[in-house]
Parts: structure tokens; sequence; C-alpha cells
């Protein structure tokens, strides 16, 4: 991507109905702060939480989650089941209808050819898709007429909401994106940047890494909404920063993730000026072990690629170690508080699909160092570990936050007191999450051994969220480093757990199947971490009515209901 901003003349010529005018924009401006800045506004070639929440006032999928992880239709005419024939008998396919008088903010009609265009365009073979998993079995999608669209599986599906529902899988307009396929996708700019939507706003201005403007779409289907006529979308900074310029200051009237100590945001709440609030859903702040070589001795092309082994975090008692070092006690005390928990899994609920696995509760620095002992890494004069000339020497990447670099610090202490040589680094949020190929510092591009984050899933069932850990589905040169299974796993027993979990429709059966793959990623190969799940916690102005948070889909979701109290 070579421009850095982008202006949309189009909107001011849209015209706006008579009666639309009288009520929507009539509340003016409203004011968001991100910390983590967006780098870009097409889910499907990022995989970061601010880039897809910025997408989200734009573009829509066919169907959402809302704040109770109830599935809403948004764009269909209703949710698809085997009741109202929407699902096939044999659970093969899932047919969607999209409701009536559906238009683009250009005016144009949504159709089906526009639903079959976007599965066509993450599933393009010389593609780099961020949310390939949602597509995960999906054999065809067909057009039956002008709103009606056919997904058919290869095999049974008893959950067959992937692709097109949920924040993370929204629809793109063909005729703006068919241009810009398969290794095409990262270079269109100017849709990437300024993508045509159906919801509430449409771009005006984009700054990447730095601030939006949106103005109201003219044609959305509520001629009453939104109630703001345009949006700043402020991204940068700090959590800190944000939280202030919401609760203390007034400058602000949302501000999104206060990732922030207890304390801190109490603190802030005195300032009179807004609340926070905060849910838990399944957000799981941890540690991803890559296990492929990120060294740059490397050439480009093979660096951080399962051509090439991790020298010492192949080895299982390392990462086990790594683990055991850590005191999930204090980092939720000093971290998180009320809104954190101690978890050992990387899908902590619902409760049919969470392990409930406890062995990480409790710190163990003597039974790491006499795991390591027992694999022969051994402490020399400096007191790092070695084995056949390896050192136990850690690269430790996250994003730039406050808590984030409190636990790097704890965490590095820790691992010194087992032979492990700690070096941190911390990289501004909007770049670590963001997509662009060409950054050598994106989380998915994983130049370095450990890294540490959080992220979660669209709706209650993780079935998409268990399948990103597919062989194959790493972030990789020929998919422009797209790509979901961010630390390399690859275990064809997991895959064919991945299928079992598609075909199974029971509900215990199912969460026998997600809690085998849970402990597979977690507490029998450790190449996921868990450390805490989290709350999610935000903040809006006293005098932003209509807010809710909601931990299961975008947070923005209901933006179009957002409206100043009077």
């Amino acid at each position: 991507m070579k421009a850095k901003t982008l202006m949309l003349g189009a909107a001011a010529a849209f015209v706006m109905a008579p009666a639309a005018m009288a009520e929507r924009g009539s509340d003016g401006h409203v004011n968001i702060i991100y910390w983590q800045a967006p780098s870009i506004l097409n889910p499907y070639l990022s995989s970061g939480t601010k880039d897809i929440e910025a997408a989200s006032l734009t573009i829509e999928p066919l169907a959402r989650y809302d704040e109770t992880g109830k599935m809403v239709p948004y764009l269909a005419k209703e949710i698809p089941t085997v009741a109202n024939g929407g699902v096939s008998e044999d659970l093969k396919s899932i047919t969607w209808t999209i409701a009536d008088g559906m238009v683009w903010s250009d005016g144009s009609a949504v159709t089906s050819a526009d639903v079959v265009f976007t599965g066509e365009y993450c599933m393009h073979p010389e593609g780099g898709c961020a949310q390939a998993a949602f597509f995960d079995g999906v054999e065809t999608i067909e057009a039956l007429d002008e709103q009606t669209v056919k997904v058919t599986f290869n095999q049974s599906k008893p959950n067959p909401y992937g692709p097109f529902v949920g924040g993370q899988s929204p629809i793109l307009q063909k005729a703006q994106f068919e241009n810009c396929m398969g290794a095409k996708a990262p270079e269109c700019t100017a849709e990437n940047f300024g993508p045509i939507g159906t919801g509430p706003f449409v771009v005006s201005e984009f700054k990447t890494n730095d601030v939006i403007q949106y103005e109201a779409n003219p044609n959305y289907r509520d001629a009453a909404k939104p109630a703001f006529a345009t949006v700043t979308f402020k991204g940068g900074g700090d959590a800190t920063g944000a939280g202030r310029a919401v609760l203390e200051t007034g400058e602000f009237d949302y501000a999104w993730n206060l990732q922030l100590a207890p304390d801190v945001i109490a603190k802030m709440e005195e300032g009179g000026k807004g609340v926070a609030i905060a849910g838990f859903g399944p957000l799981v702040e941890r540690l991803e072990m890559n296990m492929t070589n990120p060294s740059s001795d490397l050439p480009e092309g093979e660096r951080a690629t399962v051509a090439h082994p991790h020298p010492f975090l192949s080895d299982i008692n390392v990462r086990k170690a790594l683990s055991m070092a850590i005191d999930r006690e204090l980092l939720v005390e000093i971290g998180y508080g009320k809104a954190g928990k101690v978890t050992c899994d990387l899908v902590p609920v619902p409760v049919n699909y969470a392990s409930g696995n406890t062995d990480c509760f409790t710190q163990d620095i003597a039974g790491a160092n006499a795991l390591l002992d027992e694999a022969g890494w051994v402490k020399g004069g400096d007191g790092i570990r070695a084995k056949d000339g390896v050192k136990l020497s850690i690269l430790y990447q996250t994003s730039t936050n406050a808590v984030r670099q409190d636990f790097q610090a704890l965490i590095k202490q820790w691992w010194s007191e087992i032979g492990v040589e700690t070096e941190l680094r911390n990289l501004s949020a909007s770049v670590f999450f963001g997509g662009d190929p060409g950054s050598p510092d994106t989380f998915q591009k994983f130049y370095a051994d450990v890294e540490m984050y959080a992220n979660t899933f669209n709706g209650t069932d993780p079935q998409q969220y268990l399948a990103a850990y597919r062989c194959g589905g790493e972030p990789k040169p020929d998919s422009q480093w797209q790509g979901e299974n961010i630390n390399r796993f690859c275990d064809p027993a997991y895959d064919a757990l991945i299928d079992e979990l598609a075909r199974t429709g029971d509900i215990e059966k199912r969460g026998e199947i997600a809690k085998k793959m849970n402990d597979m990623l977690t507490n029998e190969s450790f190449t996921i971490v868990p450390l805490v799940h989290r709350g999610r916690v935000s903040a809006h102005a006293n005098s932003l009515g209509g807010v809710v948070l909601n931990t299961w889909d975008s947070e923005l979701w209901n933006i179009a209901d957002w409206h100043r109290v009077k």
C-alpha cells in the first residue's frame, strides 16, 4: 500500500430523501478513540480487531451476534434453520435470502452476486485471506436468484454459520473489488481504505494508522438512523490517554479496550465525564510459541516458515517449562483485577466448550528447572541454559501497552530464574496488529520467538476459532503473510478433530471435541500458553446513549443506535 491518505468525495454527491433529512444525523458529531489505530478497512486482509471493528461501521455480514451471543439477521431476511428450510436436512448446505430493499451506500442493490463474490475473494488460491477459517469445508457458493445464495459444504455441517456471519466475515461489493482478486488484493489501496458498504456510515477520509472520518450513509436502510451525521475515529496513543479522553476530559465519546489496571480506571471515572463498561466473552491474553525459526540469518522468504523448525521451541519441554514458570495470579492482580481471571484454556467460555484446566494456576519454578535439567538443557557460566550449542535466548514481543509491558517485565524475570535469557520488544499496536505484508513487525509475520496478544471469536461457538490451527493455514510469503495459524502449529490428529467437530451436531459431543482441541493446543503441546481470561473494558461519555457492549461480535455492532442524550 503506497497511499497514506484517501479522500472519497462521492459521499457528498448522494441525495437524501426529504423524510430522512429530518432525523438522520440530527445529533451531529461523535468522537471515537481506539488507541490501536486501524491500518486497513478490509477484514479479509487483517485479523487485527481494530481493523475489523473500524470496518464494521461500513461493511456488514448477513447476520451478527447480539450482546447475548444470539444470532440476528442484518443483511439477511432471517436466520436459516432446518425448521424454516434454510438449512438442508442432511446439514450439507445453508441458503440465505437477502432482505428486500438492501442497497449499497452508492445506491446500487445488494445481490447474491456480491455474496458469491465475497466467498470467491477469500477462497482465491493465489490470495491470502485472514478469515479463511470461516470458509473451512465450503465446496460451492452459488446464486439461486438475485437475492438467494446457497452455500454447500463437503460434509454435514451442524454449525453452518461460518461464512458471512459476524464482523470478521462481512460482504464486499463485487463491483468495487472484482479487480482485486488473489495476489492483487493488498495492492487495491482505494478499495481497502474505503470500502463501499451497507452500514450506517461511509468513509470520507482515511489516514492509515491515524484517523478515519465517516459520514452518515444516506442510503442506510433505516431513514431515521444513524443519529450522528459524522464520526471521527481517532487511532493511536495509548490506553491511558484514551481513557482520560473520555472519562476525564470529555474530548471523546467512546474509548475502546481500556487495558489498564482497575484502580487506574476507577481514578479516571472520578473525572465525572463518562463511565467504564465491562463484559466477559472468550477473550484470552496468551503467549504464542513460534514453531518455526524467525532468525534473520535465514533468507527473507524462509524466515518463520515451516521449512525451518524452531531451534529450541520445537522441544515441548522448553515450552512447558516456560509456562510453568509464570505466576498467572499475580498477572491478573496487577493487570486486570476483577476484569481478569486466571486461565489455562484458549477457549474459557461458553461452559460447554471450556475444558476448565487448572494445572497452570500454580507457579512452579523448581519444577520448571527440574524439567529442563532432565531434558538436557544445561546452565552455563552466565546462567543461561544451552544444549548442543543452542542457547535458550528468547525474543519476546508484544504491542506497546502499559499492562503488557508490566507482564513482559515479570515474565522475563521468571524466565531468568529457570535459565532463559529474554530480550523484550514492544511495537506500535497499529503496526503489530496491521496486515501490511511489507512490514517485518506484524504479529502474523512473527519475526520473534514468543509473542503476546489477545483475540477472540464471533458468537458462542468456537468452531472457526479452533479451525484456524489447521496445517497449511499459517501466514507465509505466498499468502501475502495472511493466515490465522499464527504459531505455525501442525498436527494431522488435530486436523482430523477440526473435521470431526464440523460434522458433529450433538452439543455435548461438540463440547468434548472442542475441549480435546483446546487441550492439544495448550496443556498438552504448550504451543499456546494462556495467561488471563480478560473482560472487555471500554468507556463512553455520559452524554452518549444507546451503547450496548457486545463481547461476541464487533464492539461497534449497534452504532446505528447510538445517540446523544439530551
